[in-house]
């Protein structure tokens, strides 16, 4: 993550609120947020984390809450483009799931599976209490079940899959089985174990 670039003071003028890289302080409210909770985080941790006064954050956001959607929109663009570039060199649909599957086993183990996942995050302590939240985790999976099923109905064109399984339940079960990978990596595991996962997974599409 690149620093904030903060204009020094001695340089904005009189009542110019102070100016900051958003994307890069959202980088670091992302990760304190899911290591802390969005419960467990005050706008103080994000300030520190951030390195942007509490005043420019409340000029910026109008609460904590909004600094935490922002954060959510962030993660998602960021990790569905790394998401995409790593799935783009599969040959068929099933290399294609198969390299997904190892995509979010590689984020599910060591530091990043302990930090654990925004989307898993705000599933667990908001969408049932917050309507903005519900429709954000609401958006994630219908777009991983989208996209599950459109790579199973492309290995069953190229033959890679059998043409026997169910594209809408094999997503949704595929969708279940990154989440549970994310979940036990906030628990610790190494990537052998999360890669086994994965490799089971694949199975179904036999």
């Amino acid at each position: 993550m690149t620093a904030l670039d903060v204009a020094p003071a001695t340089q904005r003028p009189v009542g110019r609120p102070r100016e900051f890289d958003m994307d890069a302080a959202l980088d670091k409210a992302i990760v304190v947020f899911t290591e802390r909770g969005y419960h467990g985080t005050s706008i103080g941790d994000l300030s520190t984390a951030m390195g942007v006064t509490s005043g420019s954050l409340y000029k910026a956001f109008a609460d904590k809450k909004a600094i935490f959607l922002a954060a959510f929109d962030r993660y998602k663009l960021v990790r569905n483009a790394c998401r995409d570039e790593a799935i783009a060199p599969g040959r068929n649909g099933r290399e294609r799931i198969r390299l997904l599957l190892h995509f979010y086993a590689d984020g599910a183990h060591g530091e990043m599976g302990r930090r654990g996942c925004l989307v898993v995050g705000a599933a667990v302590e908001l969408a049932l209490f917050d309507a903005e939240a519900d429709a954000r985790v609401a958006r994630s999976q219908a777009g991983f079940e989208t996209l599950f099923e459109r790579l199973v109905r492309e290995g069953q064109t190229d033959g890679s899959i059998g043409a026997h399984i169910d594209p809408p339940i094999t997503a949704r079960l595929l969708y279940a089985v990154i989440q549970g990978m994310r979940v036990i990596g906030k628990g610790g595991q190494d990537f052998a174990r999360a890669l086994s996962i994965a490799d089971a997974a694949l199975k179904i599409l036999d």
